[in-house]
């Protein structure tokens, strides 16, 4: 089942979404949304950007486990 743990990895890292934005090119707005899951089912190179900026992999990030 898809869940959202971006907010509480990104902090853990002390990495605010600026920075996130940076390391994984993808928009401020765009990671916003997908914390507050106003926007799920991001693409499979997002997830994999995402999860590789905050050392952790994909299904740690975006899924039960």
């Amino acid at each position: 089942m898809y869940t959202n743990k971006m907010k509480k990895y990104r902090q853990e890292r002390e990495m605010t979404l600026e920075n996130l934005s940076k390391k994984t090119g993808i928009s401020i707005g765009y990671l916003c949304h997908l914390e507050r899951g106003t926007r799920v089912n991001p693409s499979t190179q997002i997830m994999d950007k995402i999860a590789a900026a905050l050392k952790k992999s994909v299904h740690e990030v975006f899924f039960d486990e």
